[in-house]
């Protein structure tokens, strides 16, 4: 008998991952403002570099200045004035060699997110899918027409 493999192509297939607060919200259930600030914090924790550091690249990707002051604001659950912009998501992570935040916010509305070797091996999936469909649909057809192939 044939020893069967883990299948790593199709990631969890039958994982369907389940948007929260989507369909009916309720009011003030989509305040994330400490849920952020904490978020950001521990990005900031498992950084391998300081918020100085964390700072400077984030103002050389954005191209606008980031200060300390104000990453030290977005990490502060009491700054809930001053979370972290939208805009930032992508440069933090990437400042920070993280997805955390990106998963974090596609998770929110039900997604999963990606990265590198990862949509690869999707794609691998999604494809080998299609190859074995067609391969299906072709067989009925012959059936169909009586062909013994």
């Amino acid at each position: 008998m044939p020893r069967r493999t883990r299948d790593d192509r199709t990631l969890d297939l039958f994982d369907v991952p389940q948007a929260t607060d989507v369909d009916e919200p309720l009011p003030g259930s989509m305040d994330y403002r400490a849920e952020l600030s904490a978020l950001v914090a521990k990005v900031f924790k498992e950084a391998p570099i300081d918020r100085w550091e964390i700072a400077a690249r984030m103002s050389r990707l954005t191209g606008r200045d980031v200060t300390k002051a104000m990453i030290d604001a977005y990490a502060s659950e009491a700054r809930d004035l001053h979370n972290l912009p939208a805009y930032l998501i992508p440069a933090l992570d990437i400042a920070c060699n993280s997805t955390l935040l990106t998963t974090w916010t596609v998770g929110k509305r039900g997604g999963r997110a990606l990265f590198g070797r990862e949509v690869v091996e999707a794609e691998i999936g999604r494809l080998d899918m299609i190859r074995d469909e067609a391969a299906r649909r072709s067989r009925e057809l012959k059936k169909a027409l009586g062909d013994s192939e």
